[in-house]
């Protein structure tokens, strides 16, 4: 694969630094015991016990998450309760809090759940997805955060905080391999001295496909380039972060990011047209990849994800000594570009075939003073960001099988004929006479966006009692959104002949023109906490906030007698009003947490499929009601037992004037998810235990599109993991076997997508179990 000798040079090296630096710089490594103690989070701008934040938080810190098995999104959303992220692949994931999706890669649409990566909003969807490695921690914040996270926080927000250069020298190499050709390896170095330092570390995984694709093989009369299999990894990030303290007041921190992936293509399989010798279920071998001719249009010879997303971030602390004031600056720039390559159709017909370009810039800048004094603690700031972004879809099929596969033109001719033979492509040489018997057609369609936004923010809490504190906060903001489009639409040349002169796709050209609209906006967005204590083990809070999803600019074209013309809807700004209770404490052994919410949506936008195309509509008005429960206990030191669960009813509203929305059930969030584990260690020896950790993750059933279909859902999934080995109680090395899926449980994690708009939906199946081993050292 491409990183391969890449990567095998960087393992090598941190690997052979490390072995190096081990005999003269070893340090015991405390065993993992982080859960006697509360989490520290930053979700409020100042450090917190996770107890004393007033809003619904849940926090894991990076090593927590490696015992678990934890180092991607879609495995991080099982262990927190109101979270979901459908991953169909690294280009294309999908964020969903308390039942509210932000997954749209069209570059006029904001996102409504925040992604943080190092105190910078990183929440384009495109852009957004990067690998969990080397992680001090991470927060998902529930509920509208503006105040704290800004504008694309509608809902919540997920902050990564990876590791900062520490003092001393330390490292880690870690390597696994497993089932499907599992490739895992990952090292650290850290070398720091109280005023400087440096901090290194990398990851790369690699797995083959779990979906057979059979296109150029097996016999197979249909005529495809050899593809790899479906569904499978290929992906390295790599960090390095720089720390300089010039004077003790003043830290500064300079971090890049890499993350790339070179993955196979995504499993979109037909649940109606068969791959040659098979049948329609997405958990049996599948036939993709359309036509040789087809991988040319697109810009690879072949399905795939070919991503590269660079981030550069700059943070200034300045903490003077015996003061109370500090202040903090972010600088932060990130692009990605990034090329999928699909085929949508699910089958081996030259039918459906798109990809993906989507490029995209970013710069952000956020000043911030916080004041900590004895009864009062404040924040505020300003930020500044912009970005700028395209979505390039190249559409390539075969006119007489586009046209027979969607309309059947020809009488009896079946687009797949029961034994998995194309017969759609004998349509042309059918309908010409034989004058043709290919008819390669291609189109393109281009939405791009410009967005900047000012925003002036604020926080308080006073402490008013010793026991009751209260917290008023906001955020002011101003938008500018410049949207773009261009589709360059032939019309067809088989059409043409039959007298009846079209594009193939069911949308109006610009006529070589790119087309603009530009708005602005602004909102103003509010929170209100109050905290009690109820004892000096127990807090209660509640609290009210404002969230808002920006209104779009959404262009394409419409068609006139006078030729093509803009075609700008303006759809208004989502806004949801949030009003929650909770608990959450504990005392020694026992940590927990209790929420309930309510939450109330005014012109909710939902994105629908229409005739093949993504297009965002306002669906009125919605509302959802939602328990989410967190507990924790450690009966002893070496035994942790732990557990969450969530409840929501998340809808339309049932009303008339909610149209075909009305009374459905949101996109992709389950009524019911839950997640329990036991971290359990047995010391054998001096300075040795075995361990086990096993986790089992609960949902219930999910529909993946508004408005709802039985036929494209998912019904309730139990997956059971485990993790078990042996490994030094000083943390220098562990021998360690994993199982995902252990039961080897089959679902789907996405259904309908873009074959769906044309009658033949299709499903991605999620990973089988996956099984390995892996080592650790650690010094």
């Amino acid at each position: 694969m491409l990183f391969d000798r890449p990567v095998l040079r960087t393992v090598s090296a941190i690997a052979l630094a490390a072995n190096l630096m081990a005999p003269a710089f070893a340090q015991q490594v405390a065993a993992a015991d982080d859960s006697f103690s509360e989490i520290i989070v930053t979700a409020q701008k100042r450090d917190q016990r996770i107890s004393d934040v007033p809003v619904t938080v849940t926090a894991w810190t990076g090593e927590t998450l490696q015992r678990i098995g934890v180092s991607q999104f879609n495995e991080l959303s099982a262990f927190v309760p109101g979270l979901n992220i459908q991953e169909q692949s690294a280009n294309n994931p999908g964020f969903v809090i308390r039942g509210i999706t932000s997954d749209s890669g069209d570059a006029q649409i904001a996102p409504r759940v925040s992604i943080f990566y190092q105190g910078v909003d990183v929440s384009r969807s495109r852009g957004s997805y990067f690998d969990l490695f080397d992680i001090e921690r991470v927060e998902v914040v529930k509920g509208p955060q503006a105040t704290l996270f800004g504008t694309a926080a509608a809902i919540g927000a997920i902050s990564v905080i990876p590791n900062r250069v520490r003092e001393g020298v330390s490292g880690e190499v870690r390597g696994a391999f497993g089932n499907f050709d599992q490739r895992q390896a990952s090292a650290v170095l850290n070398a720091g001295t109280e005023n400087y330092g440096i901090r290194l570390a990398m990851a790369y995984k690699e797995r083959d496909g779990v979906v057979e694709n059979i296109a150029g093989r097996n016999g197979s009369p249909n005529p495809a380039r050899l593809q790899r299999d479906l569904n499978g990894q290929n992906q390295f990030g790599a960090r390095v972060s720089l720390m300089l303290r010039p004077v003790e007041a003043l830290q500064l921190d300079l971090v890049y990011t890499y993350d790339g992936q070179r993955s196979p293509g995504t499993a979109f399989k037909s649940s109606v047209l068969r791959p040659f010798g098979g049948d329609t279920s997405p958990f049996s071998f599948a036939e993709l990849g359309g036509s040789p001719q087809s991988q040319a249009v697109l810009g690879r010879d072949e399905l795939g994800l070919w991503r590269d997303v660079h981030d550069v971030n700059f943070t200034a602390r300045f903490t003077p000594a015996d003061s109370r004031w500090s202040s903090t600056h972010i600088f932060g720039y990130r692009e990605f570009n990034s090329l999928e390559v699909f085929d949508a159709d699910g089958s081996a017909a030259w039918f459906l075939e798109f990809a993906e370009d989507a490029k995209g810039k970013q710069f952000s800048h956020e000043s911030r003073v916080n004041y900590d004094g004895d009864r009062l603690k404040a924040f505020g700031g300003f930020n500044v960001f912009t970005e700028s972004g395209t979505q390039n879809v190249p559409f390539s099929s075969e006119e007489g099988t586009y046209l027979q596969c969607a309309a059947r033109l020809v009488p009896g001719l079946p687009c797949v004929d029961a034994q998995g033979v194309v017969t759609a492509s004998q349509a042309t040489a059918l309908l010409t006479r034989g004058r043709f018997t290919q008819l390669p057609y291609r189109a393109r369609f281009e939405n791009g966006a410009t967005i900047t936004t000012i925003s002036l923010f604020g926080d308080m809490t006073f402490d008013a009692t010793e026991r009751l504190e209260l917290t008023a906060g906001a955020r002011m903001l101003w938008e500018t959104r410049s949207s773009r489009y261009f589709s360059d639409q032939p019309a067809s040349v088989l059409l043409t002949l039959l007298g009846a002169p079209a594009p193939l796709l069911p949308f109006a050209g610009t006529g070589g023109q790119t087309f603009s609209a530009r708005g602005t906006n602004n909102a103003f967005l509010p929170r209100f906490n109050a905290l009690y204590r109820i004892s000096d083990q127990l807090n209660a809070y509640a609290t009210v906030s404002k969230g808002r999803r920006s209104p779009i600019v959404q262009l394409n074209a419409r068609n006139t007698p006078a030729g093509p013309v803009p075609n700008a809807v303006d759809v208004p700004a989502e806004t949801v009003w949030n009003y929650e209770v909770g608990m959450k404490g504990g005392s020694g052994a026992v940590q927990g947490s209790l929420g309930v919410y309510y939450q109330t949506y005014d012109n909710f936008q939902v994105s629908v499929n229409e005739n093949g195309q993504i297009v965002t509509r306002n669906a009125g008005s919605a509302r959802n009601v939602g328990i989410e429960a967190e507990a924790s206990w450690r009966p002893s030191r070496e035994l942790l037992l732990f557990a969450n669960a969530g409840w929501i009813d998340a809808k339309i509203r049932d009303e008339p004037e909610n149209g075909v929305f009305a009374g459905n059930r949101f996109r992709l969030q389950p009524d019911w998810q839950a997640a329990g584990g036991i971290d359990a260690r047995l010391p054998i020896a001096d300075n040795l235990e075995l361990f086990a950790t096993p986790t089992i993750t609960y949902r219930s059933r999910i529909f993946f599109e508004l408005p709802n279909n039985p036929a494209i859902a998912q019904g309730p999934v139990t997956l059971v993991n485990l993790r078990g080995g042996i490994a030094a109680q000083d943390g220098r090395w562990a021998l360690t076997g994993f199982a995902s899926n252990l039961f080897d449980k089959d679902y789907v994690i996405d259904a309908g997508n873009t074959g769906g708009a044309f009658g033949i939906p299709t499903f991605i199946r999620g990973n089988p179990r996956l099984f390995g081993l892996e080592a650790t050292f650690r010094f």
